[in-house]
C-alpha cells in the first residue's frame, strides 16, 4: 500500500491530472527480498514493467541485471549505468537490424523460440548465447502469457540444436508461468519441461548451462499472495526434484513483483451517474482509463485496490469507466466495485499497486488525453 512518502508528495506538490508516483524505497526492499528468497538466482529486472530512469539507476547500483524487450530498452539500461554483460535481449521477436545494433553495443544473450529467429542472430550476432523459450499453460496466472511466446519442448530441442550447428552457444531454456502467478506449483511444471530439454541436449553432447525462470511473482491487490520466500522455497524444491545435484545456473525476471506495489495512481472522479432513475448501480467515470494507464483491466484481469475520501461510510455497487469517447474504455462492469455512496464529482481517488504496467501502457494522446504523468521519489 501507499507509503507516507507518496501521500506527502501528492499533498505537497499537487500535480495536475492523473499521475503515478513510485517510491524507490519499496523498490529497494523488493529487490533485497528477491535476493534473500532466491539467493542462487541472478535477478534480471523486466524493464517493460516500468523503465523509469530512477528505477533503472537504483537497480544498477544494487547489482541487478536486466531483461529487455527492445533496442530502446537496451539503450535506457546502458544509459542508467549497466554493463552489456548484465543485459538480456529477452524478446523472441526482434528485427534483424535491432539484433545487429544490440550486438554492436555488446549484448551477448538473446531469447529465441524458433529456427527463423536463430538464423537472424547467427547472421548478425555470431558466437553469442541463446536460450529457447518453452511454452507454459499459464494456469494460476491472473494475466496469462501463453501462446504468443515459446515453443513446445520437443521443438526447443530442435531450435537449440540448430543454434549450436550455426555456431551460437546453446545456452539454456526459458519460460514464463504467467504474470501475477498465484500457484506455487506453476514453476514445478515448467521446470519439468526444462529438465527434459536439458537431458535430451546432454545426450547429443550439448551441455546447457542456464534456466531462465521468467517472472510471474505477484503483488497484493485485493487478495493476499504468497511471500517471495514461499516462492523461493517452492522453486528450490522443484529444481532439486528435476535437476538433482546437477543444478544449472538460474535467472529470474521480476517486473510486477519488483515495482508493482511501489506505485500509486492519483485520479479524480469526473462524473457519477446512472443509466435509469431507479438504477441501483452507479457509473463512476475517472480521469484515467484503459487508454491512459489502466490497460491491465482488460478482461478485468487485474483488480486494483481503490481508496476514496469517504471510506468507512455506506457503500454501493459501481461500474468504473475511463474518460475517453470509446465504449471499450470500461474498467470494471462484470464484477462491480463497492464504493461509498457519498462519492461525488471532483473527489480524489488513490489506485494502489500501479507501479508496474501503467505509465508505459498509456497512449500518446488518444482523444487528446496526455500520457500518464509519472514521478519517482
Amino acid at each position: 500500500m501507499a507509503t507516507q512518502r507518496i501521500i506527502d508528495f501528492l499533498k505537497t506538490y499537487r500535480p495536475e491530472g492523473p499521475c503515478l508516483v513510485v517510491d524507490l524505497n519499496i523498490v529497494r526492499d523488493n529487490y533485497l527480498s528477491f535476493e534473500r528468497a532466491l539467493p542462487r538466482s541472478r535477478i534480471f529486472y523486466a524493464v517493460k514493467a516500468n523503465p523509469a530512469h530512477e528505477i533503472l539507476r537504483l537497480l544498477v547500483s544494487l547489482g541487478s541485471s536486466f531483461d529487455t524487450a527492445s533496442l530502446r530498452e537496451i539503450e535506457m539500461v546502458l544509459a542508467a549505468g549497466a554493463t552489456p554483460d548484465r543485459i538480456s535481449y529477452g524478446n523472441t521477436i526482434k528485427k534483424e537490424r535491432d539484433i545487429a545494433r544490440a550486438y554492436s553495443l555488446g549484448i551477448l544473450l538473446y531469447a529465441v523460440d524458433s529456427i527463423e529467429e536463430v538464423e537472424k542472430i547467427a547472421r548478425v550476432a555470431p558466437a553469442t548465447r541463446v536460450f529457447c523459450r518453452v511454452l507454459t499453460d499459464g494456469v494460476g496466472a491472473e494475466w496469462p502469457l501463453s501462446r504468443k511466446f515459446g515453443c513446445v519442448p520437443e521443438m526447443a530441442i530442435d531450435v537449440l540444436r540448430y543454434a549450436h550447428k550455426l555456431g551460437l552457444e546453446a545456452y539454456g531454456v526459458s519460460f514464463h508461468v504467467g504474470s501475477q502467478q498465484m500457484d506455487l506449483t506453476a514453476w514445478n511444471r515448467a521446470l519439468a519441461d526444462a529438465a527434459d530439454v536439458f537431458r535430451n541436449m546432454e545426450e547429443e553432447g550439448i551441455t546447457l548451462k542456464i534456466v531462465n525462470m521468467g517472472g510471474g511473482f505477484p503483488i497484493r491487490y485485493l487478495k493476499d499472495v504468497p511471500t517471495a520466500q514461499a516462492y523461493g522455497m517452492a522453486i528450490f524444491d522443484a529444481m532439486s526434484d528435476h535437476f538433482g545435484n546437477r543444478m544449472p545456473e538460474t535467472i529470474i525476471e521480476p517486473g510486477r513483483g519488483m515495482v508493482g506495489n511501489a506505485g500509486v495512481i492519483r485520479a479524480e472522479v469526473v462524473l457519477v451517474s446512472r443509466k435509469a432513475v431507479n438504477d441501483a448501480v452507479r457509473w463512476v467515470y475517472l480521469d484515467i482509463g484503459k487508454f491512459n494507464g489502466l490497460a491491465e483491466t482488460i478482461g478485468e484481469a487485474i483488480r486494483y485496490p481503490i481508496r476514496t475520501p469517504h471510506d468507512g461510510g455506506v457503500v454501493g455497487p459501481c461500474v468504473l469507466a475511463g474518460p475517453t469517447c470509446d465504449s471499450a474504455d470500461v474498467l470494471y462492469e462484470n464484477l462491480l466495485y463497492e464504493l461509498p455512496v457519498s462519492l461525488s464529482i471532483g473527489d480524489e481517488l488513490f489506485i494502489f499497486g500501479t507501479g508496474a504496467y501503467t505509465a508505459t501502457y498509456a497512449s500518446v494522446a488518444f482523444n487528446g488525453f496526455e500520457p500518464l504523468r509519472s514521478y519517482v521519489i
